[in-house]
């Protein structure tokens, strides 16, 4: 039982920080002969524009992460993940051996329209690790699948209920704080963005062309306004 809680709630904690709606359909694409020039200028700039924000960012995330965090690694590595078929997304994960890792789909890196979306995004993921988010969702998880696996063995569960009932306490339970996690990174990403030299007003305009969450119950995104509201507030204290 102890790998699926992990994985519940290294996933809870991994959900994708943008998801932008899904594009439109394409039309009949012109000739490969007029596209493909613009299209080679447009994929060249988007890596000489990440490469530039990662060289920024990744430092900056590093030192405020030794200066942070007493335990664990501060030896980000920033990938993109170039697996076919992913929609636009940036997340946070650890990997085997528990370095932070910050991944791009290329559709994100493609949408972003300017050095300072891409900072704040890379700085939001940063500031994830930093705050140790992963670590506490998977406490959370562990304490609901506990909580709700005791509570239906009380009540003459069998086996399987009780399997069950630990799956779903493990899932309400890393999304309990999710809102919470995501509202934090979002302030030490703006205090993150400024250090490495962007605005980070000017970067977290990325949630207006996002789809607003809402305020939904154990939803895993807070809505954009408020999210809005916490990178004015911390930047103006800068």
């Amino acid at each position: 039982m102890h790998r699926l809680l992990a994985a519940l709630a290294v996933l809870a904690a991994l959900a994708g920080c943008a998801a932008p709606p899904a594009p439109r359909p394409m039309p009949p694409a012109p000739e490969a002969s007029v596209l493909a020039p613009e299209i080679r200028a447009q994929a060249d700039a988007a890596v000489r524009r990440f490469a530039s924000v990662v060289a920024a960012v990744e430092p900056v995330a590093e030192r405020e992460c030794r200066a942070l965090r007493t335990q664990g690694s501060c030896d980000f590595q920033i990938v993109v993940d170039d697996r076919p078929g992913q929609p636009a997304n940036a997340f946070q994960t650890l990997d085997r051996r528990g370095r932070p890792v910050i991944a791009f789909t290329i559709p994100l890196i493609a949408m972003v329209e300017n050095e300072d979306e891409l900072a704040f995004i890379m700085s939001h993921e940063a500031a994830h690790h930093l705050l140790g988010h992963i670590d506490q969702a998977r406490v959370h998880a562990e304490t609901g699948a506990l909580v709700l696996g005791r509570l239906v063995t009380l009540s003459g569960g069998n086996a399987d209920s009780v399997r069950s009932a630990e799956e779903v306490g493990a899932l309400l339970g890393a999304r309990r704080f999710s809102k919470e996690f995501e509202l934090e990174a979002d302030a030490l990403g703006t205090v993150l963005t400024a250090r490495a030299g962007y605005d980070p007003l000017r970067g977290a305009r990325f949630f207006e062309r996002l789809p607003d969450p809402g305020n939904r119950f154990l939803g895993t995104h807070p809505p954009n306004a408020a999210r809005l509201d916490v990178v004015r507030r911390v930047a103006a204290t800068l």
